[in-house]
């Protein structure tokens, strides 16, 4: 007995696929992606389809559809380990506990000179192709949303899987700038003013004032230490700004504790792209405003010329007339 297929009409769609001529394949992987996303929780023979289904395309399409759902499984905790292994992603496990940073240190320190070397230039490389694939307004309106929308863990996890997405991260802040924005940060934090908290923040980090307030007053911390980890501040800065700037953070030693650990194991290059994602959804949401008024501004902007040349036709006939009459009172 066979199993039925986990997406209807995918079965079509792939024998269509195998017709000569026709390549829907990158059209496939993508469609299968966003549907497997959909749902937060999948059975084991959910999980097996969609491993079988995109092991055999992801081999078989461009390298710009495969930047694209790599960006977008990666973002997705529920992912399969083998499509994150097809994919050059590394598994997360959510069960294990955070490490703390002289830890992570450790084990990220080489044992020989040997192995120090081709680990250097892999990485290299990897950030020279992360460098070429910038996010459209769509895809980081997409990103924004699911961080904001998520829970403390899984935004900790989608913070991590970001570091291995081939995505173009924002340009670091400039160091002179970065120091007198923290200096300015950490005294406002001191006196809990949020309001010039969040209106330097937001003008350090090019960040509207809507996102800047939804950073800084983000009930669980995690944007805050995105954002604070994008401007370079250092971890005893940003403890003591969670101490400080809000009395719902600083008066609970649970989240102070938890968002200080997140900060440490938390990568410059994650909180960039984040910073890159929440840049992009404001332009998103400026273009769906205003596309359809530009496109009729363009459309009117051909009428009035129309009309004016028919206008300046009528007083010909118009003047013609009271001549004609004139000259017939003359004959009587």
């Amino acid at each position: 007995m066979t199993t039925p297929p986990l997406f209807s009409g995918f079965d079509g769609l792939m024998s269509l696929s195998r017709r000569e001529g026709v390549d829907i394949r990158p059209t496939l992987l993508r469609v299968l992606a966003d549907l497997y996303v959909q749902t937060s929780t999948h059975s084991d023979e959910e999980a097996r389809q969609f491993v079988e289904l995109t092991s055999r395309l992801i081999d078989q399409v461009d390298d710009a559809t495969r930047a694209a759902v790599r960006a977008r499984l990666a973002l997705y905790p529920a992912t399969p380990a083998p499509v994150l292994k097809h994919l050059g992603l590394k598994p997360s496990y959510p069960d294990r506990r955070v490490p703390l940073a002289r830890e992570i240190h450790a084990l990220s320190v080489p044992e020989t000179t040997s192995a120090r070397e081709p680990a250097s230039t892999v990485r290299e490389t990897q950030l020279r192709m992360a460098s070429r694939l910038s996010m459209q307004p769509a895809d980081a309106a997409e990103i924004s949303g699911l961080f904001f929308g998520a829970g403390p863990a899984e935004r900790a996890q989608i913070l991590h899987n970001l570091a291995e997405t081939p995505l173009k991260a924002s340009p670091r802040v400039p160091a002179f700038r970065a120091e007198r924005a923290i200096e300015a940060l950490e005294m406002a934090a001191f006196v809990a003013d949020v309001e010039n908290f969040t209106l330097e923040l937001g003008e350090t980090l090019i960040l509207p004032s809507k996102i800047a307030t939804e950073v800084v007053n983000d009930p669980t911390g995690e944007p805050l230490a995105c954002a604070a980890k994008a401007l370079g501040m250092p971890s005893p800065v940003f403890q003591r700004v969670l101490l400080f700037l809000k009395p719902e953070i600083g008066t609970s030693v649970h989240t102070v504790y938890r968002l200080s650990r997140l900060y440490d194991v938390l990568t410059e290059r994650s909180a960039l792209i984040m910073l890159a994602a929440w840049r992009g959804s404001t332009m998103a949401a400026t273009r769906a405003k205003y596309r359809s008024a530009l496109y009729d501004d363009e459309r009117n902007r051909a009428r009035p010329a129309t009309s004016q040349t028919r206008t300046t036709s009528q007083p010909a006939s118009g003047v013609a007339a009271p001549r004609t009459g004139s000259s017939q009172n003359s004959g009587r």
